[in-house]
Formats: structure tokens, C-alpha cells, sequence
């Protein structure tokens, strides 16, 4: 090979290197129609170099130019037909370009309010939104539509641009009137970090140059703004969270589960726990498409292996024992209705969260958003582009976190199981508890032996011991050694594995085991919220726990086998068998 050759390869990949090394920036431009978005978005690319040649002479050569000038520069995004024909952005459209500072992905999204589900699907990865208002109209209601929309959304960094600033003059005070009550619409929906930017996306004033028509602005050009602005921080701190999307298996030698890392981080040796079956390994290597590294952080694709050889498929959640997410089949949400047909309460849809897919029902709608002036009121369904708080019923449970902690697993898509569409986007906010559901939550209940002619008390004296219930998690071992010691100290005692009874079938089966008198030793991997609660709600005062079981000796397991002993037999003498470790 060439000097020169060898040259122009090390120059490209020290280009490669430098490219891959710079920060990406996502953001979209909403704000009503005809405020100017498609233009601004055109005026961006064309002023900062990153139009082609042939793209340029496409749009001079286009039948259509609204613009009056040589060229329309919103038709370097309008690319459909009819966007082009009718003037106005249907489809979200998104362009990448890059400067010598940052990367950057543009979602141009639709003003049109018929269109505002193409809005909230453009704004749900951005982390910056420029909402645009026409200076000639003010605010409008599809800009506070908007406004409030980024807002739920989370995202973090708003820019008012205040666009078309040559139509008034480039005045000051028509500006500084625009930025107050932009200002007051973002502190009403908590929005904190909030750029108000004089511009003109037809002529180019403040967009990438700062010109000549404003001199009384002394802030940063758009271009200056979304280059320093300050990204969100990642989530390498926060809890792990690994949605596996496929298990990858090329030969007998390698077994490793493939996904995205959602937050936090992870390194070859760490302890997970696999959801929902509670099983747990620890990370044996973490590989990449050139070998294998040793960390794995926030929105990088990985393959994880793991040292044990547990079950798990697309749709099951790898995290950190000490940092579970939320378990459970209720939850309230933030929803945006994307079709024409409502949302109906008790249909069934298809949520597919992360990699997960469950069937839900939405069973009480709490409170519908008036975007107009952002009050709430009852409703019974929920139309296209409406908004609103919503309690779902999921066929199985999810695990999750809000969507303020985590855009990942707080999110989800509503499908219709019929055609297939997608119906809803949805924020959650929290988990439904008892006693907070808009419906009565109905709890597992326990009747004294229903249906039956002996009452519990009555097999309390034949047994010589009351009921009990003693969870043990993560030690199969020490809760078979648990039913020896109960078994030789003649308690009526049976042990039950969580992993191998039906989920449909625990609660009833518990409920008969304590009508019977009988002390359950229940072995589970890992257990989680209403499963937990209902252990807990059936037993009272005679519910035990080995939480801890994997960090005590063999002597402290015994103590505290035979403490239970005691309690529900307190006048015999008891009888000792060792736990092995």
C-alpha cells in the first residue's frame, strides 16, 4: 500500500473517530401551523452546510415556492406530495446534520391540530424542543397543545423561537411581550429551562447568523444555543435496567441475551436478577460487536452473558437485586389518544412495554386535560389528540418505573388488537394501590374455613399450633431444612415453591393451606408487591420471613427456625435440625 494511501486511511479514521466522539442532540419544532417550522428547519440545514448540492437543486427545480425568495427552503423537509401541494407538514419528517461541535437529529413535526399525535410520536426521544410562534399571531392554542405536550413528555430544554420578527418591524417590544407570556405558559407546566430567540426563518436573521436587523439581542443565535446548551444528564447513576429483546445462541459454546441498556450501568461481575421469575446470576461478560468491554452504559446496544444457565426470552427485564423496579398489573398513566376511534373503558388492547407485550383494559379514566387553559374534568372516553389520566389492568404484571425516573420503562404504546394500529402512547405515573383506584380494588379475602362445618380454631387444638406463613427467598435449601425442623417438632408443615404453582392458582391455594391450619414455608426467588402484600394480608402477626437468608450462618437460620417454632408452639419442647449451608 501507498504512503499516500496509508495517509488518507489514517486521516478517515481519525475523521470516524472524531464524528463518533461528539454528543447527539435530539430535537424537535412544534407550534401551530404556519408558524414557519418546515422553513426554519430548511433555513438551519442551508446556512450551516449541510444541504447537498443535488438536494438544493431539487427544491429550485419544484413547481412549488411560497416563499417569494429564490428558493423555498421548506421543502427541504415537506417531502411528501401533499405537504408540498397544500403547504403544510403532515408526516414528521427527521433530518440528521452535524456541525464541528455536536451531532444532530431534527424531528420536524406537523402544527396542524389534526396531527398533533405526529407531534407527541417526533417529541418522545427529543431532548429539546423549539416551539415556534408566528410574532404577527401570538400564542395560539396549538402552541400551548404543544407546549404542554413537551412537558409531559419531560423534555428539558425549551426554545420559544419567535418567528417572522420582519413581518413587525424586528421589534423589541413586540419580542420582550412574546417572551413574558411564552414564559408564563412554561412556569405554569413546570418547564424550567426556557430560551425565548428572535428570528426570521425567511430572511436568516439569529437562526445560524446573528445579521444586522436586531441589535438590541444580545442572546445566542439558535445554532449557539442548541451547540452549548446542556444536555440531560445520562442515567449511568441511576437504576439498571436491561429490557432483553432477543436471546442470541449461534453455537453450543455461547448462550448471551441481547438488548439495550435503558439506565444505569453494568460490569462483568455484577449481581442481576431476572424478572419476572426472580432467578439470579451474575454478568460473566459483556459483548459488543468487536469483543467484549467492561462497562456497559445508558442507551448502548449489548449482549450480556450470564454465569448460570437460567431461562429467560424476549420481553423479560434484567436489573440489580438492591434496585428493583416497580411490580404490577395496576397502574395510572398519562395518556395521548393517537386515533379516531376512543379510547372505550374495559376494551381490551395490547400494551407493549419495552420488549413486554400484556393485554390491558383501562377501567376508570381519572381526569381529562382541557388544553386550553390546562383544567381538568371527569370524562368517560378519550378522543383523538385528547389527553388524560388513566387507570389500566394488565393481564400479567409489568415492571416499571415512572416516567419521570426512567423515559424507558416508564413508557408504553396502545395497540388495537384487531388492526393492529397504535391507538395511544402512555406515561405512567404510578402504581395503583389499594384504597387509590378510582374502581374499589378488591384484595384477596379470607373467610374462618368458608363453606366448611369445623372452624380454624377447632384444627388450631388438633394440630396443637396456630397457622403460619414463612416466606423464604433465594434459599431452596434452607426452606426444605424449614420443614424438617417443623415436620420433626410435629407441626402440621408443608413447603410450597412460588416458581412451580400457576400465578393464577397462589392466592387460593394459600388461602386453603391456612383454612387447614397448616404452616407454609414458601420458596420463592424473588417476590414482589401484591403477591408479597397478600402473603402478608392472609397471615397477620404469623408472617415470617427469611429475607436475608443467603447472609446468615447455618447457627442464626436454626435460631430463628425454632423462634418460629416456639411462637406457634409455645409449650412443647422443640426439637433441633441443622441447615446446611
Amino acid at each position: 500500500m501507498s504512503t499516500a494511501a496509508i495517509e488518507q486511511r489514517e486521516k478517515f479514521s481519525t475523521f470516524l473517530d472524531r464524528e463518533l466522539g461528539k454528543e447527539l442532540l435530539r430535537f424537535t419544532t412544534a407550534g401551530s401551523v404556519d408558524d414557519g417550522k418546515s422553513t426554519l428547519i430548511g433555513r438551519l440545514l442551508h446556512d450551516s452546510k449541510s444541504v447537498y448540492e443535488d438536494q438544493l437543486a431539487s427544491v429550485r427545480k419544484s413547481r412549488v415556492n411560497r416563499s417569494g425568495k429564490e428558493i423555498d427552503l421548506s421543502l427541504l423537509t415537506d417531502g411528501l406530495r401533499a405537504e408540498r401541494e397544500q403547504g403544510i407538514t403532515i408526516d414528521v419528517a427527521y433530518r440528521y446534520f452535524s456541525t464541528a461541535r455536536r451531532k444532530f437529529i431534527i424531528a420536524d413535526t406537523p402544527g396542524h391540530e389534526q396531527y398533533t399525535r405526529n407531534m407527541a410520536t417526533g417529541a418522545s426521544t427529543a431532548d429539546l424542543a423549539v416551539i415556534l410562534v408566528d410574532a404577527t399571531k401570538g400564542l395560539l392554542a396549538q402552541t400551548r397543545r404543544h407546549t404542554y405536550i413537551a412537558s409531559l413528555l419531560g423534555i428539558p430544554n425549551i426554545v420559544a423561537a419567535i418567528n417572522k420578527m420582519d413581518l413587525v418591524g424586528y421589534g423589541e417590544k413586540t419580542f420582550l411581550r412574546l417572551e413574558q407570556d411564552f414564559r408564563d405558559l412554561a412556569g405554569s407546566l413546570g418547564t424550567l429551562s426556557v430560551q425565548a430567540i428572535p428570528v426570521s426563518a425567511l430572511e436568516g436573521d439569529n437562526i445560524v447568523e446573528r445579521g444586522a436587523s436586531m441589535p438590541w439581542y444580545a442572546g445566542p443565535t439558535l445554532m449557539e444555543y442548541l451547540e452549548t446548551v446542556e444536555l440531560r444528564p445520562t442515567q449511568t447513576f441511576g437504576e439498571f435496567r436491561f429490557p432483553i429483546q432477543s436471546v442470541i445462541r449461534p453455537d453450543a459454546s455461547f448462550r448471551g441475551f441481547a438488548g439495550r441498556v435503558a439506565s444505569g450501568s453494568i460490569r462483568p461481575g455484577d449481581r442481576v436478577v431476572a424478572l419476572p421469575s426472580g432467578q439470579r446470576s451474575r454478568v460473566k461478560a459483556i459483548v459488543i460487536y468487536d469483543g467484549e468491554i467492561g462497562l456497559a452504559i445508558p442507551q448502548q446496544s449489548v449482549i450480556l452473558q450470564l454465569e448460570d444457565e437460567i431461562d429467560l426470552s424476549r420481553g423479560d427485564l434484567l436489573a440489580k437485586p438492591d434496585e428493583l423496579p416497580v411490580r404490577s398489573d395496576r397502574f395510572a398513566a398519562m395518556v395521548v389518544w393517537l386515533h379516531q376511534q376512543p379510547l372505550e373503558l374495559n376494551r381490551t388492547y395490547l400494551l407493549k412495554h419495552t420488549s413486554r407485550q400484556v393485554k390491558v383494559k383501562s377501567d376508570h379514566i381519572r381526569r381529562r386535560v382541557n388544553i386550553n387553559d390546562f383544567s381538568e374534568h371527569s370524562a368517560q372516553q378519550l378522543a383523538m389528540n385528547e389527553i388524560a389520566s388513566v387507570e389500566f389492568e394488565a393481564s400479567g404484571p409489568l415492571f416499571f418505573d415512572s416516567y419521570q425516573l426512567n423515559r424507558t420503562t416508564g413508557s408504553f404504546i396502545l395497540i388495537d388488537p384487531l388492526t393492529n394500529a397504535t391507538v395511544g402512547a402512555g406515561m405512567i405515573q404510578e402504581e395503583i394501590s389499594k384504597g387509590k383506584s378510582g374502581q374499589s380494588l378488591q384484595l384477596p379475602t379470607v373467610d374462618v374455613v368458608p363453606g366448611s362445618g369445623v372452624a380454624l380454631s377447632e384444627r388450631e387444638a388438633r394440630h396443637g399450633h396456630s397457622p403460619a406463613i414463612v416466606l423464604v427467598t433465594n434459599r431452596p435449601d434452607v426452606a426444605a431444612r424449614l420443614e424438617r425442623i417443623f415436620f420433626e417438632n410435629k407441626l402440621e408443615a408443608i413447603l410450597l415453591r412460588h416458581e412451580e404453582i400457576a400465578e393464577s392458582a397462589r392466592a387460593s391455594l394459600l388461602t386453603a393451606f391456612w383454612n387447614a391450619g397448616v404452616a407454609v414455608i414458601y420458596s420463592a426467588a424473588e417476590i414482589f408487591g401484591e403477591e408479597l402484600e397478600h402473603l402478608r394480608f392472609v397471615a397477620g402477626d404469623k408472617f415470617f420471613e427469611f429475607a436475608n437468608a443467603e447472609d446468615s450462618t447455618t447457627e442464626e437460620l436454626v435460631a430463628r427456625a425454632l423462634v418460629i417454632a416456639r411462637v406457634l408452639r409455645a409449650n412443647d419442647r422443640i426439637k433441633s435440625t441443622g441447615i446446611e449451608e
